[in-house]
């Protein structure tokens, strides 16, 4: 998992737990996203140096807040391809 493909994902959830007046914790997101945690913080890791995530408080900078925002009505590709049964032989 990429953090080019996790971020929207990150972005849209702390929009909305920002939204919702929530505060919100890495192994929040863990569990609200279902994925690994390493995955998750070095993609929190990248938005931050981006400056979209603070992320010593989990919250959106302005920039990512406005983004986040706009995601809420999007619908996101899967994270993970579906899988396909092999046919037996």
């Amino acid at each position: 998992m990429t953090p080019k493909n996790l971020a929207p994902y990150v972005l849209r959830t702390l929009a909305r737990y920002q939204l919702d007046g929530r505060l919100l914790t890495l192994q929040t997101l863990v569990d609200e996203i279902g994925v690994r945690r390493t995955d998750l913080r070095k993609t929190v890791s990248a938005l931050h140096r981006e400056g979209y995530v603070d992320a010593m408080r989990m919250r959106l900078t302005l920039r990512g807040f406005a983004l986040g925002a706009s995601l809420l009505r999007q619908e996101l590709p899967p994270l993970r391809r579906p899988t396909v049964a092999v046919a037996a032989a």
